[in-house]
């Protein structure tokens, strides 16, 4: 068999390499698995936008002998088949150097064990400019000034990871890129800053100030309703599901609900959230399962898996898509059936308000073959008695406005405005308490029957406010 030895373009090879898709806090989270990894406790990322964009991130894990270093420099050091530890978040021995090389041209790494600090460095220009790849180590006197080196030198162990020659940071405020950081990697990591299921409590800074862990599924809330967890066998291996139904926005502040909407909103944020090893890899989708929809956006559904099911999932190597085999969906689906009929309740219960035979409402609905529509009530006793102080003329208008009123109700508006703003929504302020007692006054003076209180007393208005049509 003939062959021959053909090189890839080094420097060709480095543009695509670097085209993998991370965002900036994606490729930041992926770096701080390595720190995860390492039995960390304490995470310190420091960032400033000038002179030059520079990020570093110390911390004060077991640290890298000098060769363990270079190894975990070296592109693809592990192999995916093989037996992980159940801390360790990551898989291929990419995730350092594609996540650095997706935002920056030179990564620095710096690594603390046993007392002696030892120092590599890739450089992506240095690399193209030789069409080899030279793993470089520079003196460590050159990074006295840095910032977190003296932090690092004070720590038992740790490891010091830094960023320079940033090139693919996006033209956006720096705060805005800090703040979109902070919610990530709080919402991401929340189990491991909670200090859940046995894990030792991490903590995370920015520029020192420390993250607060965000749990997607409000569990501190006795409104949110949690089903029993479930276990799936495939294979060896098991998965833990857990379905939560987050607090209808009446049980909750306006500030609450806006805070659990997330920056993606409440129907992009419904459907899964897998996690591995505590770690939240994949949120708010439905993997072709079913339709995110208003209806069910308060469903948010938890999964549990081992770093031993990667293959199972299909996750790739940013640790942001999965795509679940076949055998799995299938009891998904039938999990989604389940679940999705407690997330309608909520939205339910109020729907059948307006149906309710205990109060006379001004709205109900009017069946029309397989269809309805809705409807003002003309059996309300406040609409009757204004047939009465009208001309049949009055009454043939009347009528008419109140049929444009129904036919004209602005259904996608209202819809639109309580999906996003459900608190900004005060239609009850149309009537106001000071209009309430004008129209006591109005009907008391035309006469009122005992029966006739009897059915205002139903009505919306004047229900639990039985005082004020006997006062007079």
């Amino acid at each position: 068999m003939k062959t021959e030895l053909v090189n890839p373009n080094i420097k060709n090879f480095i543009k695509s390499f670097r085209d993998v898709g991370y965002t900036f806090e994606i490729a930041v989270a992926d770096i701080l698995d390595n720190s995860i990894s390492a039995n960390a406790t304490e995470i310190n990322i420091y960032i400033v936008p000038s002179p030059k964009l520079f990020f570093c991130m110390l911390d004060n894990g077991k640290g890298m002998s000098e060769k363990e270093l270079v190894e975990a420099m070296r592109l693809a050091t592990k192999n995916p088949e093989e037996e992980r530890e159940k801390k360790d978040l990551g898989r291929f021995g990419l995730g350092l150097k594609t996540a650095s090389f997706s935002q920056c041209k030179k990564l620095t790494v710096l690594s603390k064990k046993d007392g002696i600090v030892s120092i590599r460095q890739w450089d992506l220009d240095y690399i193209s400019s030789t069409n080899q790849w030279l793993l470089i180590t520079p003196n460590l006197s050159d990074f006295k000034d840095t910032p977190l080196v003296d932090e690092l030198n004070s720590l038992e162990s740790g490891t010091l990871v830094i960023w320079e020659e940033i090139d693919r940071y996006k033209e956006e405020s720096f705060s805005t890129n800090i703040e979109k950081l902070r919610k990530h990697l709080s919402l991401v990591f929340h189990r491991f800053l909670e200090g859940s299921d046995s894990f030792t409590k991490l903590k995370i800074s920015i520029n020192n100030s420390l993250l607060k862990p965000f749990d997607p599924f409000n569990t501190n809330n006795d409104a949110t309703f949690r089903k029993s967890s479930e276990k799936i066998k495939i294979y060896d291996s098991m998965i833990e599901v857990t379905p939560y139904i987050l607090p209808h926005h009446s049980k909750v502040s306006r500030q609450e609900w806006e805070e659990y909407s997330t920056s993606d909103g409440y129907i992009k944020s419904q459907g899964f959230y897998l996690y591995r090893t505590n770690r939240l890899l994949i949120h708010g989708t439905w993997w072709g399962l079913h339709k995110a929809i208003d209806a069910h956006k308060l469903v948010r559904i938890k999964i549990d898996i081992s770093n031993k099911q990667d293959s199972y999932w299909g996750i790739d190597i940013k640790k942001s898509t999965a795509n679940p085999m076949p055998e799995i969906k299938k009891d998904l689906k039938r999990i989604i059936l389940e679940v999705t009929k407690e997330g309608l309740k909520p939205f339910v219960k109020r729907d059948r308000k307006i149906n309710d035979k205990t109060t006379t409402r001004f709205w109900t609905t009017i069946p029309n073959n397989e269809e309805f529509r809705f409807g003002l009530n003309k059996e309300h006793p406040i609409y009757q008695k204004l047939l009465t102080s009208l001309s049949e003329d009055g009454i043939s208008l009347l009528n008419i406005y109140l049929k444009g009123l129904e036919a004209y109700l602005p259904l996608s508006a209202i819809q639109s405005q309580l999906q996003q703003n459900p608190h900004k929504v005060k239609q009850e302020q149309a009537l106001s308490d000071e209009d309430i007692e004008k129209l006591v006054v109005k009907l008391q003076s035309s006469g009122l029957s005992q029966e006739y209180i009897d059915s205002l007393l139903k009505t919306e208005i004047f229900k639990n406010k039985k005082g004020l049509l006997e006062d007079e």
